[in-house]
């Protein structure tokens, strides 16, 4: 296979820019020098710059996150195991990055909620996918809607703020605690719907 073409190359060099050193930290001639294209293409492909760069960075690299995080859980058949499974992998990933990859968005999203609303939109919208492509996996085993919509939330409050931690302490243990303590908020609310 060839390589991308410089589109592509642009649009993976400034996700993974964005994803490891945020929105202010990520300079156009870097995305350019990381991307092997000549500076002047960034507006050629991307006319907004770097808002539109990161806008699209954004919303395509939430959604092939969010896939893949459904395509760990869906690896396991047991949901439980399949907490923990899910957990683990990110741990083991976070390590193997030496802590520098983490969420897609969640850098950037940190640092425009305040600040960029275009980018605050696109960081929502993605938050918003992910809730419901969780509150659907969730919704295999609980079948009130909102219980399965709060354990969607649950789990990627647990994930955001465990990779935070383990970032900050370059320690991957926060992660597996959040998903041991995600195992058992699914545990409480199967227990729950095995009564009704």
């Amino acid at each position: 296979m060839g390589q991308p073409d410089t589109r592509s190359r642009i649009q993976n060099a400034a996700t993974m820019l964005f994803r490891r050193n945020g929105y202010p930290g990520t300079g156009l001639k870097r995305i350019a020098t990381e991307a092997d294209a000549p500076f002047g293409s960034i507006y050629h492909f991307f006319p907004g710059g770097k808002q539109q760069l990161a806008e699209e960075a954004i919303r395509t690299s939430g959604a092939e996150y969010g896939r893949l995080v459904l395509a760990v859980l869906d690896s396991v058949p047991d949901p439980l195991e399949s907490i923990m499974h899910a957990f683990e992998a990110a741990a083991d990933d976070l390590v193997a990055a030496d802590y520098a990859d983490a969420c897609p968005i969640a850098t950037v999203a940190l640092e425009v909620a305040g600040s960029n609303e275009v980018l605050r939109v696109a960081t929502a919208e993605v938050f918003e996918e992910w809730v419901g492509a969780g509150a659907r996996w969730f919704g295999r085993w609980v079948a009130d809607e909102q219980a399965a919509r709060s354990l969607a939330y649950s789990m990627i409050m647990m994930l955001e703020g465990a990779f935070l931690l383990c970032r900050s302490a370059r320690d991957p243990e926060p992660l597996r605690i959040a998903g041991r303590s995600m195992a058992g908020l699914l545990r409480t609310a199967l227990e729950q719907a095995e009564r009704v």
